[in-house]
């Protein structure tokens, strides 16, 4: 497990005391969701491999599953309604914040994306524990309604090598790349809110510092 200085400008492998406040509010102003099975919250800005690091995770720990979230961004080829993402219209993903469909909800490029509680709470009451792949500004949102959840952020290791990855996976256009390059510095300056921070530079060691950190959360 890595975790960043307080500057967020060097590595060291002590968390420093980095902790989320535990204030139970809802962003909803529903109650909270109960923290057992275990929600582990792996954020990060875009281009970091948070899907390909939760693919080794579930891979090398079958027990989770991950929760499918909803945006109003146009499917990407061979992506799939309901298994990649839930896609909904701008329309549609309003009238379920207006209804309280979300247990957090972002912008993030334009677009909006979020978690719906159904979903969540669906996985929950099978018993698995379930893995959230979502965005700085949902991260925060699921510390206040779920304080009892795991957060992991995922580091690049320079904003040289993000930007390659990002051009490098020829999903977006030279715009689309510098806007979340911009998105991605800001998304950069929360790594002291989180306890821990992997910094995904070599896959394989990067993937067992995550799949650590959940064995050790689900075994105490």
């Amino acid at each position: 497990m890595v975790c960043p200085s307080a500057s967020g400008e060097s590595w060291s492998r002590s968390c420093g005391g980095a902790e989320w406040a535990t204030t139970r509010v809802a962003v909803d102003g529903r109650p909270p969701l109960g923290g057992t099975p275990k929600v582990f919250v792996i954020t990060g800005p875009s281009g970091v491999g948070k899907g390909t690091l939760i693919r080794g995770l579930l891979e090398r720990l079958p027990e989770l599953e991950l929760s499918v979230s909803a945006t109003t961004r146009t499917p990407r080829p061979g992506e799939e309604h309901a298994v990649d993402y839930h896609f909904l219209t701008a329309e549609e993903f309003e009238a379920r914040v207006r209804a309280g469909e979300f247990v957090e909800h972002a912008n993030y490029s334009g677009n909006r994306y979020g978690t719906l509680r159904s979903d969540l709470e669906r996985r929950l009451a099978s018993g698995a524990g379930v893995v959230l792949e979502i965005e700085v500004q949902g991260a925060r949102q699921v510390r206040a309604a779920m304080p009892d959840a795991v957060a992991v952020f995922i580091a690049p290791p320079s904003r040289e090598a993000l930007r390659a990855r990002l051009v490098g996976r020829g999903t977006d256009s030279s715009e689309q790349v510098d806007e979340r390059l911009r998105t991605a510095e800001r998304e950069l300056e929360a790594q002291p809110e989180f306890a821990h921070v992997v910094v995904n530079d070599r896959l394989e060691q990067a993937t067992d510092e995550l799949v650590e950190i959940v064995r050790a959360a689900m075994d105490p």
